[in-house]
């Protein structure tokens, strides 16, 4: 059956699968009980198709063709908190390699998360699912990639390279012996030899490991970061892109320019002999920044490497052929790519170009272009959502869509256009078909600066009302929320909260504050943001100026979530202005700039003015304020944090309570930042809703 449109497609699956909820009461639980599904990964062989599940904390490995009914490669019935990651499959698509557990990380998390508090031992490992659903625990590690005979696997442990035959039950043994850590394995197409990026701190290695004689070679070694080795199809020649260091980690998050730009070089894979081929322009650009795809250097079947670039303030794709002066842009227009997949000559990506619609820049849609073209097409459109492609070896395009009513979930489209979903439907209780579709609205801040966000509005809402309003900051900065679900799981989770508030009666804004995404370089990279000013408070500014212009807000009713750095932001809205934010629940934000940059070590330079940065960081914290907070505030975090330190929660409740405010908490045990419990985040949440509506709709 050919569908007209995505539109279409997606208004069906809601009201064939959601009708019989709509416009009922639903609960935290119903609006958290859709699997959540992402990492689609096409196999080498078979146009199979693998992605992962979450299905309330069961957590599962999927797999289908278009010819083979979706199916579970994995049986695990609990919510136990062990996630899967890191899907690959064999290369005669037999089996699935995945990564099971979450951690160790470094020497602050040296064990496993275990917030399931599971009574054994609890270790991050690899793991082999067949076809058939026969599943192998392989052997503690992370990272695994297949041979490419499919008779090995190798993978990560404790920064070492390990190797395990597929088929025997022999003991897995360390294959090399290097300084560093070890990470991006790469086998060369032609099975000889392994390569690698050996990161030695402050400059990486690419390091080549042939197996038929166990020798290493270092490629090109230099005092650069090197990183993302690509091989040719040949397997004589690895491309690699080297960036110079930058003195302190933090300085990446700001800076639009560097002085040494980023580079794209060829080495020969058996002397190790290399050059540089192409430099990116001083200025703009100069900068590296990844696009989401496996590998950063895609090597094409007619020679060109495809790569991304900030040329112009947009990251955009750009193919080179060695032996070329100039790199060709192949994607040109003010908006960002994301999700590159390439097969043969072809790319596919998502993005967020406008072509008809406007409100596009903020949802995301793919297009597919060639290596020598410069024009792309359009392979979704509408007010769906696509994101995660992935292309099967016949030309067949499978992607993540999902709407405002509804998750993201697999679908195929064919050569010629033909559209079929690969996952079952949502389950029964699911409300998608009591959400509400939020419409896009901008606003300046407080410096002119132009925001976009989304505006949620209740049903049935009546002209004259005045509606309790809740304000959402998403976390990262390096997020955009959208104009439906997000394809990541956290903010997919924090969508759903945000339309369970407005079922309870809530006006929703959820702000995309400069150093998102989205909006190109210069938006990102704002100056003096975060640690360096908080210059996006003036963004919340502008937020709280627009609701007030707003007849159907309740000003004196307005309360702001967030997690993460939306947890920062809400405690920053909390501390510098309780005349306008009533409550705020701030699940794991940072408090105090200045603590975590202990953490991250940043006086390891002698010419760094440590004192001076600190001041900084403080000033832009929500300690620094903290004698102005007078709202009430819901403190959410799990002891077992590896993103933010959970002395942040521990400070900033004291300081709270000693000066008298009310504070709840809600605090999970050896639960980790992104909670990896679905019993967590609906408990959260639900404390969440409890307490906004004792806090802003009770007095």
């Amino acid at each position: 059956m050919r569908f007209p449109s995505f539109a279409f497609l997606i208004a069906c699956t809601a009201i064939a699968q959601l009708l019989s909820v709509a416009q009922k009461p639903f609960t935290i639980a119903d609006a958290l009980s859709a699997p959540f599904m992402n990492q689609l990964t096409a196999a080498p062989a078979k146009n199979r198709i693998a992605w992962f599940v979450d299905d309330e904390g069961k957590r599962n490995v999927w797999a289908a063709s278009p010819t083979e009914k979706a199916h579970s490669l994995t049986h695990y019935t609990h919510d136990d908190g062990q996630d899967i990651d890191e899907i690959t499959w064999s290369p005669d698509a037999t089996r699935v390699a995945y990564t099971h557990g979450t951690g160790p990380e470094g020497t602050e998390h040296p064990v496993a998360a275990n917030p399931a508090q599971l009574q054994q031992n609890i270790q991050q490992r690899v793991e082999i699912a067949t076809w058939n659903g026969d599943v192998h625990i392989l052997d503690t590690g992370h990272s695994a990639v297949f041979s490419t005979d499919g008779k090995r696997l190798f993978y990560l442990r404790e920064g070492k390279i390990y190797a395990a035959n597929t088929d025997t039950n022999d003991k897995p043994t360390q294959l090399v012996i290097a300084e560093g850590n070890a990470t991006q394995l790469t086998p060369s197409p032609d099975g000889t030899r392994l390569a690698f990026v050996s990161q030695r701190g402050d400059h990486n290695f690419i390091g080549v490991f042939t197996l038929t004689n166990n020798t290493l070679t270092y490629i090109d070694p230099g005092t650069g970061l090197d990183h993302d080795p690509a091989w040719s199809a040949d397997s004589k020649q690895i491309a690699f892109i080297r960036e110079s260091p930058i003195p302190h980690p933090l300085d990446l998050r700001w800076m639009r320019s560097v002085p040494v730009p980023w580079s794209i070089r060829l080495a020969d894979a058996s002397t190790g002999k290399g050059q540089q081929i192409w430099q990116a322009d001083k200025g703009t650009g100069s900068l590296f920044h990844e696009m989401a795809a496996k590998n950063q250097l895609l090597w094409m079947n007619d020679g060109r490497i495809v790569f991304a670039w900030e040329k112009t303030g947009w990251l955009h794709l750009y193919s080179l052929k060695p032996g070329d002066t100039q790199a060709k842009l192949l994607t040109p227009g003010n908006f960002e790519v994301d999700n590159v997949v390439a097969n043969g000559n072809r790319i596919v990506y998502s993005s967020n170009q406008t072509t008809t619609d406007p409100n596009d820049i903020d949802r995301r849609h793919l297009w597919s272009v060639l290596s020598t073209d410069t024009n792309p097409s359009q392979q979704t459109s509408g007010t769906s959502l696509e994101s995660n492609p992935a292309l099967l070896t016949n030309g067949t395009l499978a992607y993540m869509q999902g709407s405002a009513l509804t998750p993201l979930q697999p679908y195929l489209q064919t050569p010629n256009a033909h559209i079929t979903p690969l996952a079952e439907a949502n389950p029964q209780r699911f409300p998608g078909a009591s959400f509400v579709t939020p419409t896009m609205v901008t606003f300046p801040a407080a410096d002119g600066l132009q925001i976009h966000g989304q505006w949620f509005l209740p049903k049935n809402t009546k002209p004259n009302e005045k509606l309790p309003t809740i304000v959402f900051f998403h976390g990262g900065s390096r997020r955009q929320m959208l104009l439906g679900y997000n394809p990541m799981q956290y903010y997919a989770q924090a969508y759903a909260l945000n339309q369970y508030l407005v079922s309870r009666g809530y006006a929703v804004l959820s702000v995309n504050y400069r150093s998102g995404t989205g909006y190109g370089m210069e938006f990102r990279q704002a100056p003096h943001y975060g640690i360096f000013g908080g210059t996006e408070y003036m963004d919340t500014e502008g937020a709280v100026h627009w609701l007030k212009s707003q007849p159907i807000v309740n000003t004196k009713r307005i309360g702001a979530w967030g997690g993460s750095y939306g947890g920062y932001m809400t405690a920053l809205a909390l501390a510098r202005d309780s005349a306008d934010f009533a409550a705020g629940v701030d699940l794991h934000g940072v408090h105090d700039w200045s603590y975590e940059m202990d953490a991250w070590k940043l006086t390891s330079d002698p010419h760094y003015d440590a004192a001076a940065a600190a001041k900084i960081a403080f000033a832009a914290s929500p300690l620094a304020d903290v004698d102005q907070w007078k709202s009430p505030v819901l403190l959410i975090q799990g002891d077992d944090d590896r993103n933010v330190l959970f002395g942040q929660t521990v400070r900033l409740a004291a300081e709270l309570k000693a000066r008298n405010i009310d504070v709840e908490e809600l605090i999970f045990p050896d639960e980790v930042h992104d909670f990896l419990l679905h019993k967590s985040w609906i408990a959260a949440y639900e404390a969440a809703a409890n307490f906004f509506d004792r806090k802003l709709k009770s007095k």
